[in-house]
């Protein structure tokens, strides 16, 4: 025949399925191969789904990550002026722990100068008040 290929056979498309025979191992191969193909399909979408969860955690990550950033240095500068004023309150109340030593220092030295004689005119007045009593008890007797 003009234009034939050589090596082709002289059969017909239909005559090569003809000798083809199918057995039950090769049927048990084509099952197992089919599930196989469904395994991988399956956990190819798996690993789609993975991949989707780990991009959105990235993400999540990287927010958390730029919003905690200026929280840390807000939370920084609040320390900072609470020290400055607890350094306020510390000399605050040396302030005033010294006054209430001088306080004190000036009530014990008040009651020395005025409370010795005060007590010692408060003796006397009573000594003479009993005195002049004691004296209208005998002249009235």
């Amino acid at each position: 025949m003009p234009g034939r290929v050589t090596g082709e056979s002289d059969r017909g498309p239909d005559d090569r399925l003809v000798g083809m025979t199918v057995t039950l191992g090769g049927i048990a191969g084509l099952i197992a191969a089919l599930a196989f193909l469904y395994l991988v399909v399956r956990l190819g979408g798996l690993l789609g789904k993975a991949g989707k969860i780990l991009d959105e955690t990235t993400v999540s990550l990287r927010t958390t990550s730029d919003n905690v950033q200026p929280t840390l240095k807000g939370l920084t500068d609040t320390v900072s002026l609470t020290n400055d004023q607890l350094t306020r309150v510390d000399s605050i109340t040396s302030s005033v722990t010294t006054m209430t030593t001088n306080a004190s220092a000036l009530t014990s030295l008040t009651a020395a100068t005025i409370g010795t004689p005060l007590i010692k005119v408060a003796a006397f007045s009573y000594g003479v008040r009993t005195a002049v009593r004691g004296l209208g008890k005998k002249d009235a007797s």
